[in-house]
């Protein structure tokens, strides 16, 4: 527990508490908040995860978050102005844009510290998305969640004294551990893809848009065979309504004359069983995102990873040049390189058990000790304390 008041309170405002990363570290937040002894208040539209975050002590208030009219932004900082004073907030906390602009106006009113997440890259082609997006640099403190993340802010803004801090997204290594998946759960994940025990699985579990670039994988699939004849290549995940890009990857794959080896099963509700029974993982994306996720995951679950080398993901896998090679977690290759992909992935599946071994020891130690849950709240927890110190 922090030295403290004990009736310290944190007011965390997020769109919505459906799915998604951002939602996911606002509830860990929240629990973490309260394990402190202190007040933990969510502000949001509500979703699926209200229900969660009040079972783990928080309280939820509903309201419009996701507006971005400017009328209600502002009716929105006035209810905030309420909250924040009949429940005394010490410090508001904002992850996304729109809810931002609303805890700025309303942290001024009320002299509290003002903390913001960069949990996006956010596009910013016109000054007026510049402006728009700006809300997230006018904190008394910004987070970005890697190190790519805090240069690009740093890189949009070159003229304005910005207070970053990176603190990476956090894991929960107690879900993502292979002695926590039973060969029941890695049973029905081989079921459901249709696959032997024996045969090798090339994994890319991702959201199927363009954006993740499952169509360079799609292309190197006839080299991995040719070396690999029995494995099958796995694109778990949703299309979210990108059906006609789904179609166009079946359409490639029955071209190729490898549709017998590729599975599509839509989205995948446990996925520390996928990564358990996969040799390779591979991140594909076509476009930095500001963390990799996935590669973390699959580096706990011993997963060899193969990812490209953008955004955020670069800092999650550790290869040459940047560590010996006896200290590698893992691939990273250049963005929508067909060569590269099918070369180092028919390398992976190459290595002797030995080799495996040690890559695979070297990935779980390396995530866990710079990934882990309780580290993104610890370091998260640092930073409310030292605001409300130094208010």
């Amino acid at each position: 527990m922090s030295d403290l008041d004990s009736m310290t309170s944190i007011l965390q405002i997020i769109p919505r508490l459906g799915s998604g990363g951002a939602e996911k570290t606002t509830l860990d937040i929240a629990r973490a908040i309260v394990e402190n002894q202190w007040a933990s208040i969510v502000v949001s539209e509500g979703g699926r995860l209200v229900e969660s975050l009040q079972k783990q002590g928080s309280t939820h208030i509903k309201m419009s978050a996701a507006s971005k009219n400017p009328i209600k932004i502002v009716f929105n900082a006035l209810r905030l102005v309420s909250i924040i004073r009949q429940k005394n907030i010490s410090i508001i906390h904002a992850r996304s844009r729109a809810p931002a602009w609303s805890a700025l106006l309303a942290s001024r009113i009320c002299g509290i510290p003002l903390v913001t997440t960069y949990h996006g890259a956010y596009k910013q082609s016109t000054k007026i998305k510049a402006l728009y997006n700006s809300i997230m640099v006018r904190s008394s403190i910004a987070i970005a969640n890697s190190n790519w993340t805090s240069n690009l802010i740093r890189s949009r803004y070159p003229n304005r004294d910005l207070k970053i801090q990176t603190v990476y997204r956090g894991t929960d290594f107690d879900e993502f551990d292979k002695a926590a998946v039973n060969h029941t759960r890695q049973q029905n994940m081989r079921d459901m893809w249709r696959v032997e025990e024996s045969q090798v699985i090339i994994l890319n579990l991702a959201r199927i848009t363009e954006l993740k670039g499952q169509r360079t994988l799609v292309e190197a699939i006839p080299a991995i065979l040719g070396s690999n004849p029995d494995a099958v290549i796995v694109f778990a995940g949703d299309d979210q309504g990108h059906s006609g890009y789904r179609q166009e990857l079946e359409k490639r794959c029955a071209e190729l004359g490898v549709s017998q080896n590729v599975r599509f099963p839509g989205h995948c509700e446990d996925p520390a069983a996928a990564f358990s029974i996969s040799q390779v993982t591979v991140v594909s994306s076509h476009q930095p995102e500001t963390f990799g996720r996935v590669a973390v995951e699959a580096q706990a679950l011993g997963s060899l990873v193969v990812v490209s080398d953008l955004g955020g993901a670069g800092e999650t896998v550790l290869s040459p040049p940047i560590v010996d090679e006896k200290y590698r977690t893992g691939w990273k290759i250049p963005a929508k390189d067909v060569l590269a992909m099918q070369s180092v992935i028919v390398e992976v599946l190459q290595i002797d058990a030995k080799n495996q071994q040690r890559i695979t020891q070297n990935a779980r130690l390396h995530v866990v000790e710079k990934f882990s849950t309780q580290r993104m709240c610890s370091e998260t927890i640092k930073i409310y304390e030292s605001l409300i110190r130094n208010r």
